[in-house]
Parts: C-alpha cells; structure tokens; sequence
C-alpha cells in the first residue's frame, strides 16, 4: 500500500507540474500565468492561499506580486522588509521553511489578514525560496492542512514546491528578457521613427501636416528612380522646392539641376532654350547654343509650367522622353540624354488633354510618377509653423527683433484662405516684419485683405458649415486616398451610399484620379 500510496503521489505530482508548467509557457503576462498556477495548485493540490512574493528592485521590499484568493486589499497590506517575519527569512537565508502550527508562531505576521482567527484552524504553512542563480528575488508558500500532523508528506511538499520555484524563477526571467527586448524594439522603433520623420524632412519645405507627410513620403519613394516625375498643385504651393528636394536627396545630386519655366519663353525661343542650337541655324544664331537638356547631363532637368508649351514643342519633348535622344536646332546629328525629368503644373492636364490642347501620349508619359502638392487652405496646421519660418527669416534679414506673431494675427492667419498659397504667405510675412516696429507681429502689421477675411469671419454665420464642409472633404479624401481613388469602396469605407459619395465629390470639387496609384 506504501508503494502504491507513493506512486499516487508521484502521479500527482507530476500532473500538478504538467498543468503548470503549461500555464507558466503559455503566456507573457507574469501576473496572470502565476495567478493560474497557484489555483492549479489549490485544486490538486489542496494547497490554499499560494502566494508569490517578489523582491521590489527599487524599494529593496518584499511584495506580494500573485496571492491566490487574496483581495486587492490584502495584497496591498503583505509587504514585508527582508528578514521580517517568515516570508522575509526566507528570503534573507536563502532556505525553505515550514511552519507546523501558524496559530503558534509568533513569526508569522498574518499581515494580509486572509486567514481569519488562526487560532482555531490547525494550518501550517511551507515558505521555499525563488533563486535567480545565487540571488534570492522572491519567495512561494502556501498553507496546507495536514490531519495527522507534520508528517513526510510536508518535506515531500517543501521539495515539490522548491521545484515549482524553480519554473517560477525560469519564468519570471523570460517574461522579464521578452518584455525588455519588447520595451527595446518599441523603444527602437520610435527611435527609427523619429529618425525616419527626421530624413523625410526636406530641406526649405516647411511642413508637419498629414498632408506634407504624403508628399514626403511620395518623394522618398521615388527620389533614387529615374522615372519622370509630374509634380500638381495650385500655384504658389511649392513645387520648385519639391523638385529640388527630388534632386538634392537623389543619387544625382552631385550633378546639375537645371530649371525652365515654360510659360515664360515663346516657343521659337523656348525650343532653342530645351534643345540648343547650331550657329547659323536661324537668323542671329551667330554662335552654338548648349540647351538645357545637354546642360542637365546626369542630372535633373525642371520644367516648370509644363502645360503651357505648343504642340510642336510637345512633339519633340515626347521623343526626348521616349527615346532619350534629340537634336540642335540646325543639326541632324543624334545626342544621346541622360537626364531625370522632373515636369510641374498647375493646369488640369486631363481636361486639356479632353480639349486636345495637350497631347495624351505626351501627358501619359510625363504622368509616370504623380506627386499632388496641396494648397494651404488644405493643410491649416502648417500655416502658423510657416509664417514663424518666414518671420524668423526675414526678422534676421532686416535685423530685426521680432520674436512672435501675436495671438489676434495667428487668428487672422489660420482664417483666411490663402488663395496665392505659401509665396502669399511669404510675401505677407515679409511685409509685416518691414513695417513693424514691436517685438511682435499684430494684426495690424497684416495686408488689408487679411484682416477683412477676419472680420468676414466673425460675422459670417455660416462658420460652422464651413467647418464642417472642409472636415467632410478631409474624410472623401482620406477615404479615396486609402481605396486607391475608387469611390464604390470609399463609399463603403465611410458607411455611406455611392450617390452620397459622388454628390460630395462633385460639390467638393474633388477629382479621385488625383488619389489613384497607377
């Protein structure tokens, strides 16, 4: 019967550490895993109140971190210093304890008061160490009721639990390793973060809205490719500045950039400008004449105003780009052209393209890699962080000490509509630092038109609506911009109808082509 009797205690044991030792691998919650292995042990155990005792690292406390059954109020009152009662010996020697009688020992604190009146209950209690090498970080114990008395079953006990100990020790250490290795990639990734919002900076272009963030990381994304890029917005939004970041941050920026403004040449002239001609070619070529393709060789050629060249300028661009080779004026010889062709407009090319005042092969190769550049009005938040740019700027131009814009111009700033878009900005802010005299910018230091829009503002009754309408274009855009510009499935992003979507749409003045990747 003795074997037999030992052989079911092996077993039971055994499943106890089986069960347990799945919950201990099974989760990364310290807290959790314990808090169902002390119920494993309740319930096969018979072993009651188990408790996981945890050396504080920065109090040099002992604190119960699991207690089985134990109220929030009672975990809060079993904080133990080193040495101090039964738990705290444990820790302090290092060696396992059992206590035969609790209800006459005079060690034992019963400081979480689960127990009740100890002295009618015949409970002892098993105390063993949690070693972390030849550290001490905690202890386990629990209460167990023996019938007969101490007997071998309580050492059996002790050397069951001092194993248990031991998961709980391996445990607790790779919860602790994942969760700082987790702490660490998480703090990495901030770091890779702030550095990676760091490099999509671009130089000179001032901005933090999630609109400029688009436009960053569409740059980025394209800036180390040769593909023709097709830079659109309203005019004064920046696009020089972008096709500059496009060059400068490239693999070719060691090379020239090179920039022609289209609508500012007439087109006899113009192609003379692009292609260079031979002396003679016509009358008052006295001279060879390098044009800009070959003077952009290996690197970037921006041609500003795209939309604005005549159609036979068209066809000799379109058989640069697709052939990458063009001629002088005057010359029937070849030139080879290697050169990133960056391409900006502020016309709607599709509806040119529909009008026939622009040819559709031409603007299917430009628009390889389009880059849409929003006006002011759409990105509010960058508007006060530009206008601190320029002030900054100018204010040291002028040796001035102007130090802040005040809280009436901000407004007045924030509320008007930017229709000349950043460079009306700039042209405003500079104008402000020239005529005032404080250490502040005031609304009186702004254009008259600013300060009617205000005013305007303050009067209209429809400034709510307003609100709301630019709040609701946000959400189509970001919608289209998240389907691929397809207004069946924004529609259904937003919960909304189709008809809905495309009535917005068109009140809104918004064209989804603008947001699909082609």
């Amino acid at each position: 019967m003795q074997i037999n009797n030992d052989i079911l205690v092996d077993l039971e044991d055994l499943t106890c550490l089986y069960e347990i030792t799945k919950e201990l691998a099974s989760s990364l919650d310290l807290n959790d895993c314990l808090e169902k292995a002390m119920k494993i042990l309740a319930v096969i155990k018979q072993m009651e109140n188990g408790t996981v005792t945890i050396v504080n690292p920065i109090t040099g406390k002992l604190e119960i971190e699991v207690a089985y059954g134990l109220t929030a109020e009672g975990r809060r009152r079993g904080i133990y210093k080193i040495g101090e009662g039964i738990t705290g010996r444990v820790v302090a020697s290092g060696e396992p304890i059992i206590v035969p009688h609790i209800s006459q020992e005079p060690l034992f604190l019963n400081r979480t008061r689960a127990r009740g009146d100890l002295s009618t209950q015949n409970r002892s209690f098993l105390c063993v160490p949690i070693h972390d090498g030849p550290q001490v970080i905690g202890a386990l114990s629990i209460d167990r009721i023996y019938e007969g008395g101490l007997t071998d079953q309580a050492n059996t006990d002790l050397r069951f639990l001092t194993i248990l100990s031991g998961l709980i020790a391996q445990t607790t250490k790779r919860i602790q390793i994942v969760n700082h290795e987790k702490e660490q990639l998480h703090f990495e990734n901030l770091k890779l973060k702030r550095e990676l919002s760091e490099k999509n900076r671009i130089n000179d272009i001032v901005g933090n809205s999630s609109r400029m963030q688009d436009v960053y990381e569409m740059i980025h994304r394209v800036v180390d490719s040769n593909a023709t890029v097709l830079l659109r917005g309203e005019s004064g939004t920046g696009k020089t500045l972008v096709a500059k970041a496009l060059h400068y941050n490239s693999r070719r920026k060691e090379k020239p950039f090179v920039v022609v403004n289209c609508s500012a040449l007439p087109e006899t002239l113009l192609e003379s400008e692009l292609f260079g001609h031979e002396k003679g070619a016509f009358t008052g070529a006295s001279e060879r004449k390098i044009g800009r393709f070959e003077q952009a060789e290996g690197g970037t050629l921006f041609l500003d105003e795209i939309g604005e060249i005549s159609h036979s300028v068209q066809v000799k661009l379109l058989h640069v780009v697709q052939e990458r080779t063009f001629q002088r004026l005057g010359s029937n010889k070849p030139l080879e052209c290697n050169v990133r062709l960056v391409a900006a407009t502020n016309r709607d090319l599709e509806k040119a393209v529909a009008e026939k005042d622009f040819r559709e092969d031409l603007y299917y190769r430009l628009n390889v890699f389009p880059v849409y550049i929003p006006p002011l009005r759409e990105r509010r938040t960058d508007i006060l962080l530009i206008a601190e740019f320029f002030l900054e700027k100018y204010a040291r131009e002028n040796k001035k000490n102007i130090r802040r814009i005040s809280t009436s111009a901000i407004d007045m700033l924030i509320q008007y509509h930017w229709p000349g878009n950043v460079r009306e900005l700039q042209n405003c802010i500079e104008r402000a630092v020239l005529i005032c005299d404080d250490d502040s910018i005031k609304g009186i230091h702004l254009p008259p038109t600013l300060q009617l829009a205000e005013n305007h503002s303050l009067d209209n009754p429809l400034s709510l609506t307003s609100a709301v309408e630019n709040f609701e274009k946000d959400l189509i855009i970001e919608g289209l911009k998240k389907n691929n510009g397809n207004q069946t499935k924004t529609a259904t992003y937003l919960d909304t109808s189709l008809r809905i979507i495309n009535y917005k749409i068109h009140q809104y003045n918004i064209n989804p082509r603008k947001y699909k990747i082609k």
